[in-house]
């Protein structure tokens, strides 16, 4: 892709999630009547049913504040990441800061979570909840994914919910995530996959279908070459077959699950 193209990818992710977190906000939709994706278009009444499919508890949807859940991701990165107390954990695509301010409370007072996102209305979502919940080992930052805005071997644990499949450039994701790492730090994220090659219509789709996490994604030998050129081992890329159950209603018809699933990755920096 050109330079071009992956600032209009990216302008246009961005103007998706602003989109999200606008409607949300003024107690609507982000969908159109005629939008079906279910990835990231959701009715606030939805959030927790769509998270608890995710796989998360419901004490984890009952712990974070009122708004930091806007029912996007494919996965639940708390399950993989083995977070301890004290440790520094760094979220990729942060959106509400619901998976930061789970991590919050397992690193407890002695330890920090940072949110990175890319999109303004996000980040000051993300801040106004944690001053709502009280939630004072949290710091929400604006800035790409690619280019984190974090000190080099700072960060004990990356978690990411769905973001990096939004990225242009996924190698400078993992590129960056290794410098922000500690020695042993690790990458621990939920992700989309393929399984099979997408079909030209989908795949070639830059807009609607990228920024719904679709035809952005890599195939598993793509990301564990990524990773390894990136200088991490101990590379796990597991799809996630059960992930179809609610892949398949993200774009109604289409048989999008039959293409893409969600997957657990997780690597180490030696």
């Amino acid at each position: 892709m050109s330079k071009l193209t992956n600032d209009e990818i990216r302008q246009n992710v961005r103007s998706r999630y602003k989109q999200i977190v606008v409607a949300e906000m003024n107690a609507g939709s982000c969908c159109q009547p005629d939008n079906s994706q279910a990835s990231c278009c959701s009715t606030p009444s939805d959030f927790n049913s769509i998270s608890s499919r995710l796989g998360y508890s419901d004490d984890e949807l009952n712990a974070a504040p009122e708004g930091a859940n806007l029912g996007l991701g494919c996965g639940n990165p708390q399950a993989i990441a083995s977070l301890k107390a004290g440790e520094v954990v760094l979220d990729l695509g942060s959106g509400g800061g619901f998976d930061c301010f789970l991590a919050s409370r397992q690193v407890g007072d002695t330890g920090k979570v940072i949110g990175v996102d890319m999109t303004p209305e996000m980040v000051s979502r993300a801040r106004s909840n944690a001053v709502k919940g009280n939630f004072k080992n949290t710091d929400f930052r604006l800035g790409e994914i690619e280019h984190l805005p974090v000190a080099d071997h700072t960060v004990d644990a990356i978690i990411s919910n769905c973001v990096v499949n939004l990225s242009p450039d996924k190698q400078q994701v993992f590129h960056d995530s290794f410098r922000v790492l500690k020695s042993g730090g690790r990458l621990a994220i939920s992700d989309i996959v393929t399984t099979a090659d997408l079909p030209p219509e989908i795949k070639n789709d830059l807009d609607e279908l990228y920024s719904g996490c679709i035809s952005g994604a890599s195939s598993v030998s793509e990301i564990e070459a990524m990773l390894r050129q990136s200088g991490f081992t101990n590379i796990s890329v597991e799809p996630k077959d059960e992930s179809k159950a609610f892949i398949k209603d993200w774009v109604q018809g289409s048989n999008i699950e039959d293409y893409i699933v969600s997957a657990v990755i997780q690597a180490t920096k030696p």
